[in-house]
C-alpha cells in the first residue's frame, strides 16, 4: 500500500489545517518545494498536493509552486484544490502533474468528470470524497450536500473514475485516527480503489488500514502525523509496503 505525504499550500506556504477550517493553520514551511524534495529523499513514491486557496476560492492559486515541485522531484504528484473546469484540468496536467483530484466539480458537474476521464484516462482523474457525519462536504469543506458518501461513490463509479481519496473531515488534522468503518464501507459500496486520508496518528492506525487492502483500499495520505513527528515516513513505509 502507498504512503503519500500531503503538502497543503496556502499563500505559497506548506501548512496544515484542523478539520479543514480557515484560521486553524500551522505553518510547517515557507519552502514547499524543499518539502517535496525532502519527502522524496526519505522514500515517498508519490505526493499529494492541495491548493487550499483554490479550494476556498474555486480556482487554483498556487500553480507556480506546483510547477516548481514537478520540476524539483522525480516522483509523481497528484494535485487538487479549486479545479472546477476542463480547462483547468488540462492546465494542471500540462504542468506535469500525474493525477488531478476533483472534489466539488464531481458533485456539481458530473458530466465534466466523465469528459475528463474520456480525454485523459480514468487513471489520471481522481475524485476526492470528503465526508462530514456521513454527508458529502464541498467548497473547501464549508458546505455539505444532501448526498451520502456512499451514494456519491456509486455515482462516480459510472463516470470512468478508477479511484477516490476519502477524507473524514471530522478527523483531518486532529490525530484522532482514521474512520476505518466508513473507509471500508465506501470501498465495498463503490468497487473503486480508495486512498484513505485524515486522522492517522499512530502505527496502529496504519496496521488497521493495511487490513482494508483486500476491500480495495490501496493507500493512505498522511499530513499532520508526519509533520509533527508522531510517525516517521520510514516507519510508515515499512509497515504499508511490507
Amino acid at each position: 500500500m502507498e504512503v503519500i505525504p500531503a503538502i497543503d499550500l496556502r499563500d505559497g506556504r506548506c501548512v496544515r489545517l484542523v478539520q479543514g477550517e480557515r484560521g486553524t493553520e500551522t505553518i510547517y514551511s515557507d519552502e514547499p518545494v524543499e518539502m517535496a524534495k525532502r519527502w522524496e529523499k526519505l522514500g515517498a513514491k508519490r505526493l499529494h498536493v492541495v491548493d487550499l486557496d483554490g479550494a476556498f476560492t474555486g480556482a487554483p492559486r498556487n500553480l507556480a509552486v506546483v510547477e516548481e515541485m514537478v520540476k524539483a522531484v522525480t516522483i509523481p504528484l497528484q494535485f487538487g484544490g479549486g479545479i472546477r473546469t476542463i480547462e483547468t484540468v488540462k492546465a494542471v496536467l500540462d504542468l506535469g502533474v500525474d493525477r488531478v483530484v476533483l472534489g466539488t466539480a464531481a458533485i456539481l458537474w458530473p458530466e465534466m468528470v466523465s469528459r475528463c476521464c474520456q480525454y485523459y484516462g480514468g487513471g489520471r482523474i481522481v475524485v476526492g470524497i470528503d465526508g462530514r457525519d456521513g454527508l458529502v462536504a464541498i467548497e473547501g469543506w464549508e458546505t455539505t450536500v444532501e448526498l451520502t458518501v456512499e451514494e456519491l461513490a456509486r455515482q462516480i463509479a459510472g463516470l470512468g473514475v478508477q479511484r477516490v481519496v476519502f477524507t473524514d473531515t471530522r478527523r483531518d488534522g486532529t490525530l484522532r485516527g482514521p474512520n476505518l468503518e466508513a473507509t471500508k464501507s465506501l470501498a465495498l459500496a463503490s468497487g473503486l480503489k480508495v486512498i484513505a486520508s485524515g486522522g492517522v496518528s499512530s502505527l496502529g492506525d496504519l496496521y488497521a488500514l493495511k487490513e482494508l487492502k483486500e476491500y480495495g483500499v490501496e493507500g493512505v495520505i498522511m499530513g499532520k502525523a508526519l509533520y509533527s513527528g508522531a510517525i516517521s515516513l520510514q516507519e510508515a513505509l515499512k509497515i504499508m509496503e511490507g
